[in-house]
């Protein structure tokens, strides 16, 4: 599938079964690779806000969790120099580890665990 034919899938909420994480990173991916920074992400949060909306879980949306993670994928990318998903996806398996995955490296646990992080970006509270 397509970088376009997944964010349209997304977004029309034509993707089988529920979000995982490694869904969330190639999405990210997707968008970032079709639009520019700004709109990827507004366009991006939209879309997973209304996923989890129409599934009963419109609580589970984290702000900081998603904003860090896209511009994480976002730098990857601009490293590797415009690699597709399946060589970006074998060269940072890093980001694939969810639960004390990369976000440890910046965020205390409590930050994260925190309200205040689940309604709005929080930059990050630790270093290395």
């Amino acid at each position: 599938m397509t970088n376009q034919e997944f964010i349209q899938c997304f977004e029309a909420d034509r993707l089988p079964g529920e979000l995982h994480h490694a869904d969330h990173i190639r999405l990210a991916f997707a968008y970032l690779s079709e639009y520019t920074v700004l709109e990827a992400i507004e366009r991006f949060t939209r879309a997973l806000k209304c996923f989890a909306a129409a599934r009963g879980k419109a609580g589970l949306y984290h702000e900081t969790i998603t904003h860090a993670y896209f511009f994480l994928i976002r730098e990857r990318m601009v490293r590797a120099g415009g690699v597709g998903w399946e060589e970006f996806a074998r060269r940072n398996p890093d980001l694939f580890v969810w639960k004390g995955g990369i976000l440890s490296r910046y965020y205390h646990e409590a930050t994260l665990e925190s309200e205040l992080a689940r309604t709005v970006f929080l930059f990050p509270d630790r270093m290395g």
